[in-house]
């Protein structure tokens, strides 16, 4: 019996996985951020509101594309 087919399973997960607890340290960071930037200047709240969804969109694209990389 190969252990080939097993190893090749659990780098596909763990690909996954990795890209999962990235994209939520980001996503935490970004927030983060985000709510900083707001307490400093509360005039630019819309544009930071922006593009804080735009990056978080892009964030979670590479739990994404690392889900259909590992299939």
């Amino acid at each position: 019996m190969s252990t080939l087919p097993i190893l090749a399973e659990l780098s596909g997960n763990f690909h996954v996985a990795l890209a999962a607890i990235g994209a939520a340290v980001g996503i935490g960071l970004l927030g983060s951020k985000a709510a900083e930037a707001t307490g400093r200047n509360p005039g630019a709240a819309g544009n930071i509101l922006t593009l804080s969804i735009i990056l978080a969109a892009l964030i979670e694209g590479i739990v994404f594309f690392a889900i259909f990389l590992a299939k």
